[in-house]
């Protein structure tokens, strides 16, 4: 696999998202510290992804490990992605 930077991963996600006809949000400033790089709507669900860049998935801090944990306890769908195919693959 290529390794890309997390704002490459991030752009490619976001791009793929949209193309499927979800509503998504790239946070770029938080209330709070730990939420997730990317939200989205997807057939009524909120789903969630934290980004890294290719080859860093388990960079992931406890603060944003509670915050998917947090989604995934509300209902909702939440994963660390360090390239595209990781959303492609749920979504």
């Amino acid at each position: 696999m290529k390794k890309q930077p997390e704002k490459k991963v991030q752009t490619d996600i976001i791009k793929y998202l949209k193309s499927v006809n979800c509503y998504v949000v790239k946070v770029v400033v938080a209330n709070e510290s730990g939420v997730p790089d990317i939200l989205f709507c997807k057939d009524g669900k909120f789903n969630a992804v934290e980004v890294k860049a290719t080859g860093k998935k388990r960079n992931v801090t406890e603060l944003q490990k509670i915050h998917l944990e947090m989604i995934k306890a509300t209902g909702g769908t939440a994963i660390v992605a360090d390239c595209l195919w990781d959303v492609m693959e749920i979504w």
